[in-house]
């Protein structure tokens, strides 16, 4: 089928956390478009490409994106239309010369992204697919096992507890459907004794819960009661996964990392913070440790990936930021076993995939995610599908903009029937 862009538009909209981002649409000369909805993270890494704001104090204190949106529509749509709609990696390609910069600084990598998903639709739609069989390359699909998050802690919450994301890992799952069953029943459970213990049940900014606790012994004691109470097996059925974020309680004056919030207990060294979670592994059934450290501490990381990266997952999320330049040094120099693969940190889909494949190829796990900054939009959920990254981390169960997602992998499920498997434990 011969099909190209006809136009490109964008339109200034709300993440869930009511700031602005972009939902930018690609029209085809067949009539059919492809839109998607730019996220917004809040914990940022600094090798990320640059979301470009406005800067206007005047509207949304600084933070909206018309600019982006006038990029879109007045440089990139010029060059883009009348181009081919089934050459992803041209076009992505076109914009990345464009931008001439090597973190997207001059168009935004924000503007960049929703073009290069909304003409993924836009092909996708036009060979009336949906967009996982699209991008898909094989035949058997593997529904990705979640990390639903369930405390939250950090930027994200309103407490003393430094740590990030408290999840749970439902490995022991038969299938997608039933890993969502296990974590909402969990969810409840958690809910419940929270409220038996008069601790908030409120949930931060990805629908985990964000009690008023100050140390990690107390909420993964929370999580394995949860577990427990609806009737699952920690470490077997369920297991934990944790995401420290720790560049946001490092201090890199004093060169130690701070448990509390406060800065209540005496700070940690690398060394410190390795033996904790050494300690922490054998205490509770954690397979999984994004972030563990700073995202400039190379030495203490290779340190971490040798002391416990025989026996779980360390995921790199800001040390590698979707590039591949960074994945690169990383397997260079043996630091971690896995990746977290969020798309508006690089920019393109063509540059997300080269990542994955790069990943893949050096056995490194792969974690497709969101940000805290959502829309409705469930690209990720047909993008896991699609590139078999066999996990995926898109919030707690609840909040529309997470469930959307947890949803649209359902549907795949039920479209799939047999030839879906579920991925389990880490591939």
């Amino acid at each position: 089928m011969h099909a190209t862009i006809k136009s490109i538009d964008a339109l200034e909209i709300l993440d869930s956390r009511g700031n602005p981002t972009l939902k930018v649409s690609v029209i085809t000369d067949q009539g059919t478009v492809g839109s998607f909805c730019v996220p917004s993270g809040a914990s940022t890494g600094d090798k990320e490409a640059v979301e470009l704001r406005d800067k206007d104090p005047k509207r949304y204190n600084g933070k909206g994106v018309l600019k982006a949106c006038e990029n879109v529509k007045s440089v990139i749509a010029p060059a883009l239309v009348g181009n081919s709609l089934f050459d992803q990696k041209l076009i992505d390609h076109i914009m990345i010369d464009l931008d001439g910069t090597s973190n997207k600084a001059y168009l935004g990598a924000n503007a960049i992204l929703g073009v290069s998903l909304a003409y993924a639709h836009a092909a996708a739609k036009t060979q009336k697919m949906p967009l996982y069989r699209y991008l898909a390359q094989q035949t058997e699909f593997y529904l990705p096992t979640p990390m639903f998050n369930v405390i939250n802690g950090g930027v994200h919450a309103d407490n003393d507890l430094s740590f990030q994301e408290c999840m749970i890992h439902p490995v022991g799952a038969s299938s997608f459907s039933v890993a969502l069953e296990m974590a909402a029943e969990v969810f409840q459970q958690l809910k419940k004794i929270l409220a038996s213990k008069h601790l908030s049940t409120l949930v931060g900014d990805e629908g985990g819960f964000a009690p008023k606790i100050g140390t990690l012994d107390e909420a993964l004691g929370l999580i394995m009661l949860a577990i427990e109470k609806a009737g699952y097996t920690p470490g077997e059925q369920i297991t934990i996964a944790l995401d420290p974020a720790a560049s946001e309680f490092y201090d890199s004056s004093s060169k130690l990392y701070h448990l509390t919030k406060t800065r209540s207990s005496k700070g940690q060294t690398s060394d410190d913070m390795i033996e904790f979670y050494s300690r922490l592994i054998e205490k509770f059934p954690v397979d999984s440790l994004e972030d563990g450290l700073d995202q400039n501490d190379w030495t203490g990381w290779e340190k971490l990936t040798k002391a416990i990266g025989s026996k779980i997952q360390i995921v790199g999320d800001d040390i590698f930021c979707t590039n591949p330049l960074f994945l690169k040094k990383g397997i260079t120099q043996k630091v971690g076993n896995s990746i977290l693969i969020k798309p508006n940190q690089i920019g393109t889909l063509t540059e997300t995939l080269d990542t994955i494949r790069l990943a893949k190829a050096h056995r490194f796990g792969t974690v497709i995610s969101h940000r805290s900054g959502e829309t409705e939009d469930t690209t990720i959920a047909d993008l896991a599908v699609a590139f078999n990254t066999h996990q995926i981390k898109t919030g707690s169960v609840c909040r529309g903009e997470r469930i959307a997602k947890y949803n649209r992998l359902l549907e795949i499920e039920h479209e799939l029937k047999d030839l879906a498997h579920y991925s389990g434990r880490k591939k």
